[in-house]
């Protein structure tokens, strides 16, 4: 079988690692993208570890980011996130990464789609998936992305150089709207299961998020606690299918369950003390809240950083699930969410505005780093 190198780069990105690719390396027919993507990653694997291929086994290991200059006054360049399931067949384009997007500005930089002069670079990137504007900003040493410094983030071994993201006017993402359904808090009647309150945020990417005493769980389950409990996590995807539904953005339950990538279900509660999976407890008086989050029908291993952005909004918007977990010492600044691989800071500003919700920003930092670049070999079927 003959196979087909196309220009490649891996890099991690915050808690993230993807294939990332330039546009003009790509087929101009987008809808040739997804089996490429799928045999550059190893998927469909029947086993879970996609060995045959770049992915790891977990959806945070699985994903492709493309990028091109931008043709928009207000963007830099314009990047695309893929997130390719692991035993389907299947790419998802209904979301963006946000520990992905920490990559972009750097990958932008090194591979001269944007130029620095200075000591510090921003890069403006439009997220086709979303339609959003995000500012990437780094250091720079000879004109390249710096990757080494001190800032360490939980659930990334070492430290690296600080890239900070602001994510513009976030809300609506998915939906088109900060609350989707235009209530804080909403009763959804799920399937098998019966009524249960939850509240949909669309900020980044879609999330519900749900009170772990409703769903039988404390808020502080390490992901293989939750592995262990099938029933717990096929409740938890009936909550979203019902979520999506009432969202809009399936029709209903059965294409629910077709559309795996959002929205994201989340599970929060009060600031407590709770194991972290660097064998470290996280205290109490560390967190303002504690979260844990199902990514693509798996417990995620810190939170995907665009949900962490959700769960910050979601906590400064009155009346919401998220909004009740906070503990009443959180300030108005920046707000420090458990999860399991321990303490991710977010900073969001929120706004009542003639009446209506309005997320106007939200930031943070990340680390990233450059592991690989050459050639990534795709089957020639891929093209097919």
């Amino acid at each position: 079988m003959v196979q087909h190198p196309i220009p490649a780069v891996f890099m991690r990105g915050g808690t993230s690692k993807a294939i990332m690719l330039h546009a003009r390396d790509l087929p101009a027919d987008r809808e040739a993208w997804a089996p490429i993507f799928a045999a550059a990653m190893g998927a469909p694997d029947p086993y879970g570890r996609q060995l045959d291929g770049m992915g790891g086994g977990v959806s945070s290991l699985s994903k492709v980011c493309v990028l091109a200059p931008s043709a928009r006054e207000d963007a830099d360049v314009d990047y695309t996130f893929a997130q390719v399931m692991i035993r389907e067949a299947r790419v998802d384009y209904r979301q963006n990464c946000g520990n992905m997007s920490s990559a972009v500005g750097p990958f932008a930089l090194d591979e001269g789609l944007v130029a620095a002069s200075a000591d510090t670079a921003t890069v403006r990137i439009f997220n086709t998936n979303t339609g959003k504007i995000i500012h990437g900003t780094f250091p720079v040493e000879e004109g390249r992305a710096r990757y080494d410094g001190d800032l360490s983030i939980p659930g990334v071994g070492g430290a690296g150089a600080p890239i900070r993201l602001d994510f513009l006017a976030p809300g609506g993402a998915t939906t088109g709207r900060l609350l989707p359904s235009g209530a804080v808090l909403d009763r959804l009647e799920v399937p098998g299961f019966g009524m249960i309150e939850a509240s949909l945020v669309d900020a980044a990417n879609a999330a519900v998020f749900v009170r772990a005493r409703d769903v039988g769980l404390t808020g502080t389950e390490l992901p293989d606690m939750l592995e262990s409990r099938p029933e717990v996590l096929a409740r938890l995807e009936a909550i979203r299918r019902a979520a999506s539904v009432r969202m809009g953005i399936a029709l209903d339950a059965e294409a629910a369950g077709k559309v795996t990538s959002v929205p994201f279900v989340a599970v929060v509660a009060p600031p407590t003390d709770a194991p972290s999976l660097s064998g470290q407890n996280v205290r109490a008086a560390e967190v303002d809240l504690v979260a844990r989050v199902i990514s693509n029908g798996q417990p995620h291993r810190a939170l995907p950083l665009t949900i962490s952005l959700c769960t910050a909004v979601a906590a400064r918007i009155a009346g919401t699930v998220v909004a009740e977990a906070l503990s009443p010492s959180a300030g108005n600044g920046e707000l420090r969410l458990g999860m399991p691989s321990g303490v991710l800071t977010v900073g969001a500003e929120v706004a009542r505005e003639g009446g209506d919700w309005v997320a106007r920003a939200g930031s943070f930092y990340r680390t990233a780093r450059r592991l690989f670049e050459g050639r990534v070999l795709v089957p020639g079927s891929a093209f097919a």
